[in-house]
């Protein structure tokens, strides 16, 4: 109907000029006094308006949902995710007046739980977060609304071959920096959408870098990297480390497209966190930590090479919305993670190197 186009051409127009006010975001440089010739550079993606790199999945899925017919002016958009992504799906469906429904596992930090309120999103917890995606789907249908589904979308919403995805980008920005094609780019994967996008983008263009996965030891991304036969965790298994790592592996997640894996231990990822907090001066997710300990075990292997270089990592999010989880030295006791050890693990990691824009 004729409406209908009109009001589907608004909404993405409405997107589009949030992208173009939105400047891309900073890449920060670290020097690491302990891998001499290896620059560390960080994709700052928590300067995104909704505070996270899936402010960028979020648009996609939106546009691709408007493009295919799915989403209209009368649509209620319902989500599983664990919190950031409807953080961000919130935020873009408030923008098109749209009702939204986040289902989120009930352990979900709780700032991240008032940022999707604050965006005007409703919040439907389970307590089973193997249940997350029929207990969306069953809303959807009893809402005759759109179940947005990242875990399924997210590789095929984003164009992978340009049109200013993340990896796009990344090469852009490292243009002028001493060496401009990285030796690495690092990052987690949680739907695997990221992943995805990165690694086709590599080989499209024909670059030499190779596109590492940081994966929490309790996930199934890395088992199945392994093991392509091996599609889920067994009950019990669990990563406290919050947007990256899944129990099942997720139809998004491409493992072709991936040169390596590299599983962290949950406490590693926080006390890496923590270190490089403290030599930013603010705080950061848990998922930049897994992946700074992916980025310090592969420039290890650079400098024991005699190679020089650059890799370059995600910061996924802020670490404000982990202040009663991550940051909560109590709740980490609580989940058998040392304090002290952890604290003393990785301080000295960036003693002597302020980040740089």
């Amino acid at each position: 109907m004729p409406s209908d186009h009109a009001w589907r051409s608004e909404a993405i127009r409405k997107i589009e000029a949030d992208y173009n006010r939105s400047a891309d975001t900073h890449l920060v440089r670290l020097e690491l006094p302990r891998h001499p010739g290896v620059t560390l550079y960080l994709k700052d993606e928590s300067s995104h308006p909704t505070g996270s790199l899936k402010h960028r999945l979020a648009r996609s899925l939106f546009l691709y949902g408007l493009c295919n017919g799915w989403i209209d002016q009368d649509t209620c958009v319902i989500e599983a995710s664990s919190g950031s992504t409807a953080v961000s799906e919130a935020y873009f469906a408030r923008m098109l007046g749209l009702r939204f429904i986040a289902v989120v596992p009930a352990a979900t930090a709780a700032p991240k739980l008032d940022a999707i309120r604050f965006h005007g999103g409703e919040i439907h917890s389970v307590d089973d977060p193997r249940t997350v995606y029929a207990v969306a789907q069953r809303l959807a249908s009893e809402t005759g609304g759109h179940y947005i589904d990242q875990f399924t979308n997210a590789e095929r919403a984003t164009d992978w071959r340009g049109n200013n995805n993340i990896a796009e980008s990344i090469f852009a920005q490292m243009e002028q920096e001493r060496h401009p094609v990285p030796s690495w780019i690092v990052c987690g994967a949680g739907t695997g959408g990221t992943s995805a996008t990165i690694g086709r983008y590599i080989r499209y263009q024909r670059y030499a870098t190779r596109l590492c996965v940081a994966d929490p030891v309790h996930s199934i991304f890395h088992h199945h990297y392994a093991d392509r036969s091996v599609t889920q965790l067994p009950e019990g298994h669990a990563s406290i480390v919050e947007g990256i790592g899944r129990p099942r592996v997720e139809p998004s997640f491409v493992p072709t497209v991936i040169d390596r894996m590299i599983p962290v231990e949950d406490a590693d990822s926080i006390a890496a966190m923590r270190a490089l907090s403290d030599s930013l001066g603010r705080n950061v997710g848990g998922s930049t930590g897994t992946n700074l300990i992916a980025c310090l075990a592969l420039a290890q292997e650079m400098v024991n090479a005699g190679e020089s270089g650059s890799i370059v990592t995600l910061l996924c999010d802020g670490g404000e919305r982990y202040s009663c989880t991550y940051y909560d030295d109590s709740w980490l006791a609580e989940r058998g993670i040392d304090i002290v050890k952890m604290n003393g693990r990785y301080q000295s990691i960036f003693e002597n190197c302020p980040a740089r824009l």
